[in-house]
């Protein structure tokens, strides 16, 4: 992301797994698990979205965790159709979060549907204490149902993920939804807004 960026290897269910951290100034809030797009499809750490999400835990404090999943850039294994994935992110989650340290995760794509289970799965009292889901796969995989100050965040002309999907999954929960007038899925044009919008959203959530 810049020439601050550290990138480490952590062990993994499927072997090591590219991590790359970026920290803010001291002090920090805790530490922001990113997860990445459909690794089908092109989808990797270095991901426009994914980055801009790593810029706005930056800038709320948060040191910043982007990941390759199991057979994505230097990470070892091979797609395992979403069940390793999430093994993946909660390897990360274990390995990069300190004692008692606060926990944000958050994910764009296949990585919000990762990130929802992610957060399912750790324990009580590890949960994450937000979490931020950007044009989420809710067509193609079956998201769970998620804590009530999750922000989501969609594009209105999403090609990939149609809004009307992410609409359906959002309204039994009543969960509010932030809709990008006219911004596809990958937000093009959109970044700069995006990371305000995120900003704007975060800055309150308790260290």
């Amino acid at each position: 992301m810049n020439s601050q960026t550290v990138r480490q290897l952590v062990p993994g269910p499927a072997g090591a797994i590219e991590c790359a951290i970026d920290a803010p100034a001291a002090p920090e809030r805790g530490v922001a698990v990113i997860c990445h797009p459909h690794p089908q499809h092109g989808g990797t750490m270095d991901n426009k979205v994914a980055q801009t999400l790593a810029r706005a835990m930056v800038a709320l404090g948060w040191r910043s965790v982007r990941f390759n999943f199991r057979g994505v850039g230097a990470s070892e294994g091979a797609w395992d159709e979403g069940r390793g994935e999430i093994d993946d992110a909660l390897a990360v989650i274990a390995a990069m979060r300190r004692d008692g340290e606060s926990l944000l995760l958050a994910g764009f794509s296949f990585g919000a549907y990762v990130a929802s289970e992610a957060a399912t799965r750790l324990p009580e009292g590890r949960k994450p204490q937000r979490l931020v889901l950007v044009g989420p796969s809710t067509q193609r995989q079956k998201m769970p149902a998620v804590p009530a100050d999750t922000v989501v965040i969609h594009g209105e002309a999403d090609d990939v993920v149609p809004l009307s999907a992410t609409l359906d999954w959002a309204r039994p929960q009543a969960l509010p939804v932030i809709v990008f007038p006219g911004t596809g899925h990958f937000f093009h044009g959109q970044l700069g807004l995006l990371k305000n919008v995120l900003v704007q959203q975060l800055r309150g959530t308790a260290e």
